[in-house]
């Protein structure tokens, strides 16, 4: 006996057509916003994710050498594959590149509830486009594209943050420049570890650096509990040095919030310096989506990362984006009882009254077919009873019974399987008589 392998789902009709439905609402959002859909490949070299994804993510990786001797990997994310295709192509691509993808993705990490090792996630970016208005449009898009399930504020909210503002915090700290990426990533763990943990943590990222870890870490309990605009400004020491640089980030802030309540979505965001994201490329805004109903866990999580394109080692190109993965969104809707009606059944099922008549029913079937109807039928010779029974367990809303009486006279018994009624039409009616 075969098992399925641990993390990996295999997915039933039922669970299909879950997935499907998840699927089309966030390809309709998207669309709505005008992102075209790509798809990158599902196998990549090992160095476009071993130097551009975070440490977490490189201890995850599927990777392996294929027989012909080159180190690959399945990818954990699809970001640097978009960066390397827009990249490869900038050139010739209109600007702003304004993508979306639906794709599996694979992390060999420990499985728990909304982890599994593979798992569907909803990516979309915009490159080549610097002002705050990409930003807004890429959050919005995200909100949008869970509210299209018929989520609310009390169900969900998006949790900002902000690389840029940080750096300067830690600048003003006194951290060095080449310490701001190892000490952002241990920002990044302080919901996550335990006090002892995060201290050994951070007297590593400090390592050589005249900052205490102590000291710092107790400036940052107090940054990062900061919920409103006007304190982060109020939380920075008077700098000749950084204080026009902070002046702006805080109007760019303002900004953002400005245009996200203009496009409707103000009541779903909430400033929350929290948020680093720990992929090693985002460089300034970051946000993520968390339920505000049950166990609390992200649903969605992105933000700028203008270097990448760059550091693969094409043209410059300034990009923002999210991914949202299918596994939590899906427990959500279960949770809150909003996943939809998911019917798989067929509309109709067919009776053929005798064998002699099959060639008229498959002509009839093959007409309602082509007209959109989903439509089943017996596939081998079977008596009224057994032809009912099979179309009542098929699900199927009405019988289109095909007698030899009835097709003599080009006409077929139209039954509603839930009520009993039925009644004779002609060929030419049934269609609408099963709408």
């Amino acid at each position: 006996m075969f098992k399925t392998l641990p993390g990996f789902r295999e997915f039933y009709p039922e669970d299909c057509a879950k997935k499907n439905y998840i699927f089309a609402h966030w390809r309709n959002t998207a669309r709505s916003f005008g992102f075209v859909e790509f798809e990158p490949p599902v196998l990549e070299q090992l160095d476009l994710f071993t130097e551009k994804s975070g440490e977490e993510i490189k201890s995850q990786l599927f990777e392996f050498v294929d027989k012909g001797g080159r180190a690959v990997s399945l990818r954990p994310e699809m970001t640097p594959s978009l960066a390397r295709m827009v990249g490869a192509k900038a050139a010739g691509i209109r600007r702003p590149v304004k993508w979306f993808a639906i794709g599996e993705n694979y992390r060999y990490e420990r499985q728990q509830k909304g982890r599994l090792r593979a798992f569907f996630q909803y990516n979309a970016d915009i490159l080549g486009e610097d002002s705050i208005n990409a930003d807004a449009e890429v959050i919005c898009l995200l909100v949008e594209s869970l509210r299209s399930f018929g989520l609310t504020s009390s169900e969900f909210k998006l949790r900002l943050g902000d690389r840029n503002l940080w750096v300067l915090f830690l600048q003003s700290a006194g951290v060095e420049a080449e310490l701001l990426t190892p000490v952002l990533s241990v920002v990044d763990k302080f919901e996550k570890v335990s006090q002892e943990a995060l201290s050994e943590m951070m007297k590593d990222a400090l390592a050589g650096s005249r900052v205490n870890a102590g000291d710092l870490i107790s400036k940052i309990r107090k940054f990062i509990s900061i919920r409103d605009v006007d304190s982060m400004r109020s939380a920075f020491p008077d700098s000749v040095e950084l204080g026009c640089k902070i002046d702006a980030r805080i109007a760019d802030w303002k900004e953002l919030l400005s245009i996200l309540d203009s496009m409707g979505v103000g009541d779903f965001i909430s400033p929350d310096l929290g948020i680093v994201r720990g992929l090693a490329y985002y460089t300034g805004f970051v946000f993520e989506a968390f339920q505000t109903v049950g166990t609390g866990r992200a649903l969605a999580g992105g933000g700028r990362y203008d270097n990448l394109v760059k550091k693969l080692g094409y043209q410059d190109m300034p990009a923002v984006g999210f991914g949202m993965g299918d596994v939590t969104v899906s427990d959500l809707l279960e949770l809150v009882g909003k996943g939809g009606s998911l019917n798989i059944s067929p509309d109709a099922y067919l009776i053929i009254g005798s064998e002699s008549l099959r060639p008229k029913a498959l002509s009839l079937a093959g007409d309602l077919r082509r007209a959109g109807v989903k439509l089943d039928y017996a596939l081998k010779p079977a008596g009224y009873g057994k032809q009912f029974k099979q179309a009542d367990a098929s699900g199927a809303a009405f019988a289109v019974i095909l007698g030899d009486d009835e097709a003599a006279r080009n006409v077929a018994k139209i039954k509603n399987l839930k009520t009993g009624e039925g009644k004779e039409v002609p060929f030419g009616d049934i269609l609408s008589a099963l709408k």
